[in-house]
């Protein structure tokens, strides 16, 4: 798969974890309400958040210091959730491209600081579960 098709594949997964929020579903349940299935990776990505959200949550919550997790923007919220499953459940997948691609849609689908905070939020994580 391309950089650009991964890039593309977690913009779209992003968007449906935020659409799930929106309308108050799982993110499975939103992937089931679908007529067309996304690509595999978006569904992996999706159902994994889904299936280890508490564990991700934990970790963001731990690691996002003086925010918890229902005072962020639900972008960010998301996009965490997102990078977090990369790095727990994806080992394929380089710690580099996870920070930067999620560093990348926070600049550009977030806020102003929404870049450096989720860098921040994930870099410790990494440090954690991702160990050099």
């Amino acid at each position: 798969m391309s950089v650009g098709s991964r890039r593309e594949s977690r913009e779209r997964a992003l968007s449906l974890l935020y659409e799930a929020e929106v309308k108050e579903l799982s993110p499975s349940a939103l992937l089931a309400e679908l007529p067309l299935k996304p690509e595999a990776f978006v569904v992996d990505l999706v159902e994994g958040v889904d299936v280890h959200q508490a564990r991700i949550d934990g970790l963001i919550g731990r690691f996002a210091v003086d925010w918890t997790i229902d005072r962020m923007p639900a972008v960010d919220r998301n996009l965490l959730r997102l990078a977090v499953y990369e790095l727990l459940e994806r080992p394929d997948v380089p710690l580099g491209a996870v920070i930067s691609e999620a560093v990348e849609l926070a600049k550009r689908y977030s806020t102003d600081e929404s870049g450096r905070f989720v860098n921040g939020v994930l870099s410790g994580v990494a440090a954690e579960v991702r160990p050099a």
